[in-house]
């Protein structure tokens, strides 16, 4: 079963693997026996349905989750249910490759306005003229 991105991208079932767990936290004797937190895994510098600027906002967006070997790991343990705890984790997979389709906008660079740098001016030349009148009488400031 893939997992659909958009029309051109689909993460395919060999680029994923997915390992249960036991969760953490609060469950009395049940979290002990039953592991129903999910790890995935997405091969994601091994992809073939990712083109390299993709993988690299993907990488940049999954921060420490991306491993030393090119893999993205996200570990779900938000519900009891590993079924659940297992679609949450592929849909929170398809978000952030979706979040790393989207191209960023470049920045146009702007220049501060000719008011803008006089205001700025005349604050440094008041708070210049705050600071002299503390001088002590009769000192040289030169």
């Amino acid at each position: 079963m893939s997992i659909w991105i958009s029309d051109e991208i689909s993460l395919q079932d060999w680029e994923i693997t997915e390992s249960f767990i036991r969760a953490s936290g609060p469950g009395g004797q049940n979290v002990n026996k039953v592991a129903s937190a999910v790890e995935l895994r997405f091969e994601a510098a091994r992809s073939p349905s990712l083109p390299a600027p993709v993988k690299a906002r993907l990488k940049q967006l999954a921060g420490r989750r991306w491993g030393a070997d090119g893999a993205l790991t996200l570990k779900v343990e938000d519900t009891r249910s590993q079924t659940r705890n297992r679609e949450i984790a592929r849909e929170r997979l398809a978000e952030l490759v979706r979040r790393a389709l989207e191209r960023p906008k470049r920045r146009i660079p702007t220049r501060p306005t000719l008011a803008s740098k006089r205001r700025r001016l005349a604050g440094k030349a008041h708070r210049s003229a705050l600071k002299a009148g503390r001088a002590t009488p009769g000192t040289d400031l030169t």
